[in-house]
């Protein structure tokens, strides 16, 4: 089952922290957003591994824009 992991707000995206492939946990920072000088990580909430990122650091997000694709398990 795929977890697909979207952007909670109109933000830039500071840095990408994950590729695909990656094994990742429920508490790994997969992405760093940027907003109003603040920096927000996004977390993976579930464990397995990364199948997209679908962002790169310096992209332009907007609420419910996909940030990553996680294969869980």
């Amino acid at each position: 089952m795929s977890h697909v992991v979207s952007a909670e707000m109109v933000a830039n995206v500071g840095s990408v922290l994950v590729a695909e492939g990656d094994r990742v946990g429920p508490t790994d920072t997969l992405v760093i957003l940027e907003s109003m000088k603040m920096e927000i990580p996004v977390l993976a909430e579930v464990a397995g591994t990364v199948r997209e990122v679908a962002v790169a650091a310096g992209d332009g997000v907007q609420e419910g824009d996909v940030l990553a694709v996680i294969d869980e398990g």
